[in-house]
């Protein structure tokens, strides 16, 4: 799905060091790809409860399940960027409210 991490992938000990910016518009390919496994094992077993359906909503706005985990992988990192930035646990809660505000059912 992103062959421009290739490279990337192809020689991890060289870049595995290297610090991503995204306040530069740089994206950790380690990091995107890991949230891309992490939404697609979430939509498998429908954990948080719901968010295969809000997958499959956005699958059918999009007509692209690319496009569609871009959307909940905005979403996860926001959750866990809030879970890190007040010392808390993931809010589920919260992380199923963002994923259904973005298919637009709330």
């Amino acid at each position: 799905m992103h062959p421009e991490y290739h490279v990337v992938l192809d020689s991890p000990e060289r870049y595995k060091h290297q610090q991503y910016f995204p306040e530069m518009g740089e994206t950790n390919p380690f990091l995107h790809l890991s949230l891309h496994l992490s939404v697609i094992e979430q939509i498998s077993i429908n954990q948080p409860i719901g968010i295969r359906e809000v997958y499959d909503k956005l699958r059918q706005q999009y007509n692209d399940a690319h496009l569609a985990q871009h959307d909940l992988l905005d979403c996860l990192a926001e959750t866990i960027w809030q879970a890190q930035r007040n010392n808390a646990p993931l809010d589920a809660a919260n992380y199923l409210n963002l994923l259904k505000q973005k298919s637009g059912k709330t």
